[in-house]
């Protein structure tokens, strides 16, 4: 294999939900490992892998680099997202129980970008808001920081289904929201579909999901890159919203159909999605994302180069590729 040809998946281990970034020309990806939901009771245990490598081809594991705090807020741990602000790095993240449902918006900071990051503590006190997951910092032009991340909706107001959609707030510092939610995108199309008659808060419901938000400027507009059905079949993929400004409003027109950026393609790739953005060693921009195994035992991840056409953000999986 050439230096610069890397092929999908880019690395052997379990990672889920990957989120690359970048810290003093060294390339970092953090992401849901497989014990997620298979936590121990005591304190002071490590969750979330990372993975680190200087060409994007070649990737070296350095373990699991956040502390948590005790199983008392919960056993499963997800999709962790990493936003440098001098000098610290801040790890955000979800708690908690999918079967309560109860999952919360944590924060975890080290000095080094490879950890290990130390929990200081929730996100959403007093909320109400029971299901919160995914959570994507976003530093707009202005300077100002956003969280961007999914939560669930019980209502079917709108035309909306019932289920899982996308919100944005500011952060007020790195560790406090505003508490001023800004809605970006809930389900409403047919193949978002999570499961139907699925049972949920008390109640029985086909269930819809949006999840997984990344935001990028392109060409001075706002895409807010996201996944939609269900993570562990073939139906799930990436697509994306866009918006004149990060406060909205965000429009979904062209996804009806089906994801547009990333979806599943029989004998390449399978289940693709949660994926984040960055730019490569050589100015383009990729997208790193997670897909399953033929056997669909593991969620590893892959890189293929983001495309920016007429008709939008594009993404072609490929087994392998040239790193341009």
């Amino acid at each position: 294999m050439s230096d610069q040809v890397w092929r999908n998946p880019v690395h052997d281990s379990y990672l889920a939900d990957p989120f690359v970034f970048r810290h003093a020309g060294i390339y970092y990806a953090i992401g849901t490992g497989q014990d997620a939901a298979d936590l121990p009771a005591e304190p002071q245990h490590r969750a979330f892998p990372m993975l680190r490598s200087t060409d994007c081809v070649r990737w070296e594991s350095l373990g699991p680099v956040v502390t948590l705090p005790s199983a008392d807020h919960g056993v499963e741990c997800w999709a962790p997202a990493v936003a440098e602000h001098d000098g610290v790095f801040h790890c955000y993240y979800s708690l908690g129980d999918a079967r309560i449902p109860r999952h919360q918006l944590r924060h975890a900071v080290s000095l080094l970008p490879e950890g290990p990051y130390a929990d200081v503590g929730g996100l959403m006190p007093g909320s109400g808001v029971a299901f919160a997951i995914d959570a994507h910092p976003f530093q707009d032009t202005d300077g100002q920081w956003w969280l961007f991340y999914a939560r669930d909706f019980l209502d079917e107001a709108g035309g909306c289904h019932a289920g899982t959609g996308i919100v944005c707030d500011r952060l007020l510092d790195m560790s406090r929201l505003a508490g001023a939610e800004r809605l970006v995108l809930r389900p409403r199309h047919h193949w978002t579909l999570f499961q139907a008659q699925r049972t949920m808060y008390g109640k029985t419901w086909d269930w819809h999901t949006i999840e997984g938000p990344c935001v990028v400027v392109h060409d001075g507009r706002y895409y807010c890159f996201y996944s939609g059905a269900c993570f562990g079949n073939a139906s799930y993929g990436v697509d994306y919203v866009s918006a004149e400004t990060i406060a909205g409003p965000w429009s979904d027109a062209g996804g009806e159909a089906g994801p547009r950026v990333l979806h599943s393609i029989p004998g390449v790739v399978l289940g693709p999605g949660h994926n984040s953005c960055f730019m490569g060693p050589h100015g383009h921009e990729y997208l790193a994302y997670h897909a399953w195994d033929a056997a669909q035992s593991a969620r590893r991840m892959h890189i293929d180069r983001l495309i920016w056409t007429a008709a939008g953000p594009r993404c072609a999986a490929a087994a392998h590729a040239l790193l341009e």
